[in-house]
């Protein structure tokens, strides 16, 4: 047992000393019971119980520590020592031979790139016209996996950024972010199903479009007072043995030898806005279309109860002949409807009319646009025993003018050189004869499009044979008084002659929306093998051509000089970056946005969020103010588009 002391000596020592008390009590007579309780009972206050120990133990409390402050010290030791193998650590990652860039690829399974692009604003802007909704009423799922809705979803998003065919339709949609915002895979996609979706929607067409157009004019204040109507072609590749649409026939700018088929397109003023659209076989004439396309226009506006008679129709000069002046004519006092087209002049009154006066008399006459003179006249149209009268309007063009001599000088100049061609080749092979030279002149001649401003004779002088040639100046003098001009025709009672020209120069909204068709949706060339595919593909092609437009007039409006197109392209780069790791968890980040980008997207966030509720003004009839506050309301619950910019980690 170990006592206060620190070694077996002194216990020894202390041992002793008590035995030797204890033998002294013994000795001295004194009870050893009564001693040892004496001792034992002695209170520790007053004496010490070892009085030869020091009070305070300093020896121990400096050891203590001493331990302490040793177990401290190799705690930093240790904590140091720690640093220093970070610190090394980090060297190593810094210098290369550890870099961060493989601690993420240890970490990552698979990383994958989804094209974003435009596809948000594009989808809100569908979905703000509901065009899934309706589809799937007209169009019910039944036992298809994907609703229908959903697949004219898609292929409209893909005419409007990356046109492809529908056997392509699955690789493109694969590369986007796309199957995630609507939780389908991209297989599903094949062209099977796109096909079938198609002809599922054959039937419902005309349903489908007018529902989308009026939850257009329900959304937007669009003015439906001045509409274009023009025709355009489309080739199809194929035989379409049995097509009734794909025929050939003649349009400007497309081959003679290709299958064809024509669109009628009715455009507003406001916003090149495609109000309808009607599908004609290749050989249709325009003037064929009028009739049908009035009565199709007609019953539009009435359904949208919209007044007809402060509407009206432009069209060009093949829209207008004696019997469609009747029809117009026939409209106008059933409906209201107005028109106002250029006129194509074949009957001997109406060419009279652009050569009868001279280019003084329409100086006195001066139109609103530079360069621009007008003189009013009364045209008379008759068909059998019928007969009307409209106001016409014969414009003088000064640029065109120039335009058209500067162009004949030309043509005239090159038919002079194919003449003296023709003169340096007498006397060989097959222009040895007088009359085989007047053959070839007269063939020159007629294959120009001013041969009958210049004539050709040959002289045969001592055996010598001389093609000689001149203008014929009354010919181009009479040629040259019609230069830059042209007739306008309307049955509205009060347009002006400057208003006229004002609306007819507009015309050129429907080659616009024809340009948009043709390069940037590529409607044409279409490789469809049946009419019902066909007619449903076109009407996928004018959803888009509307939402193409409707963007673009919307963003216009509110400060922003960019077309749809430009909007696509600058938003083309913005991609989504998915990271998979091995514990299943997803990563999905946006590309940096640029400076441009980012302006953009807020600018075009504003544009959307107003372009979400009806505007109510302009479809309800004029009365008390609101009580309720109606335009006032704050903007609703968006369309979901944030999830497709990021959508949601698994």
């Amino acid at each position: 047992m170990k006592a206060t002391t620190k070694s077996q000596f002194r216990q020894v020592l202390v041992w002793l000393s008590w035995y030797m008390v204890l033998l002294a009590l013994v000795w001295s007579g004194t009870p050893a019971d009564l001693s040892l309780q004496a001792v034992v009972a002695c209170p520790p206050a007053q004496v010490p119980l070892f009085p030869w120990q020091p009070r305070w133990r300093w020896r121990k409390w400096a050891l203590l520590r001493y331990q302490a402050w040793q177990q401290r010290w190799r705690r930093a030791r240790r904590a140091y020592r720690r640093a220093v193998w970070v610190g090394r650590l980090a060297r190593l990652a810094l210098t290369g031979l550890l870099p961060f860039a493989a601690v993420v690829d240890w970490l990552t399974k698979r990383q994958l790139r989804r094209q974003l692009g435009a596809l948000p604003v594009l989808y809100t802007v569908l979905e703000i016209l509901k065009v899934r909704h309706i589809v799937n009423r007209h169009c019910p799922q039944g036992r298809a996996e994907i609703d229908h809705g959903t697949v004219a979803l898609v292929l409209i998003l893909n005419r409007l950024t990356a046109p492809r065919g529908l056997y392509q339709i699955a690789d493109w949609l694969a590369e986007t972010a796309l199957p995630a915002a609507l939780g389908i895979p991209a297989h599903k996609f094949n062209d099977d199903r796109l096909g079938r979706t198609l002809e599922a929607l054959a039937p419902h067409l005309r349903d489908i479009w007018l529902e989308v157009v009026q939850q257009a004019l329900l959304h937007f204040d669009i003015d439906l007072r001045f509409i274009f109507y023009d025709l355009t072609a489309f080739v199809v590749h194929g035989e379409y043995q049995g097509s009734q649409l794909a025929d050939f026939g003649f349009a400007h700018n497309t081959p003679m030898g290709k299958r064809k088929l024509k669109l009628g397109l009715n455009t507003t003023a406001d916003g090149h806005f495609p109000l309808d659209y009607a599908l004609w076989p290749g050989r249709s004439s325009d003037v064929a279309t009028v009739q049908e396309n009035l009565e199709r226009l007609s019953k539009l506006l009435s359904r949208q109860s919209y007044p007809t008679s402060e509407v009206l129709l432009v069209g060009d000069r093949a829209n207008l002949n004696s019997k469609l002046a009747l029809l117009y004519d026939r409209q106008q006092q059933e409906s209201g409807l107005s028109y106002l087209a250029g006129l194509e002049p074949h009957k001997k009154e109406h060419k009279a009319l652009l050569s009868a006066y001279p280019d003084e008399y329409f100086l006195r006459h001066p139109l609103d646009q530079e360069g621009y003179y007008g003189l009013p006249v009364a045209l008379t149209f008759k068909q059998g025993q019928q007969q009307v009268t409209h106001r016409g309007l014969v414009v003088l063009s000064r640029p065109m003018q120039r335009a058209q001599r500067r162009g004949r000088g030309q043509q005239l100049q090159q038919l002079a050189q194919e003449l003296a061609e023709v003169a340096g080749k007498i006397g060989q092979a097959r222009y040895r004869s007088a009359r085989a030279v007047q053959s070839r002149a007269n063939t020159r001649l007629r294959n120009s499009p001013v041969g009958q401003l210049m004539q050709a004779w040959v002289i045969e002088e001592a055996g010598q044979l001389e093609l000689r040639w001149q203008v014929d100046a009354e010919a181009l003098r009479q040629a040259c008084r019609r230069d830059g001009r042209y007739l306008l025709v309307t049955n509205h009672p009060t347009l002006s002659p400057s208003q006229m020209l004002a609306h007819y120069r507009r015309k050129d909204d429907c080659e616009k929306n024809f340009t948009v068709c043709k390069k940037d949706l590529r409607v044409s060339p279409l490789y469809l093998h049946k009419d019902e595919r066909i007619e449903a593909m076109l009407l996928l092609h004018m959803l888009a051509l509307l939402a193409y437009n409707v963007l673009q007039r919307q963003a216009r409006q509110h400060g922003l000089p960019l077309t749809t197109r430009r909007i696509i392209a600058a938003l083309e780069n913005l991609t989504l970056i998915e990271t998979h790791c091995w514990d299943g968890s997803v990563l999905v980040r946006l590309t940096p946005l640029s400076v441009e980008q980012a302006q953009l997207l807020q600018a075009l966030a504003q544009v959307l969020e107003k372009m979400r509720w009806p505007h109510l003004p302009t479809l309800l009839p004029s009365g008390p103010p609101d009580p309720w506050g109606v335009r006032g309301l704050a903007p609703g619950p968006t369309s979901g588009v944030e999830n497709l910019l990021l959508p949601a980690a698994s």
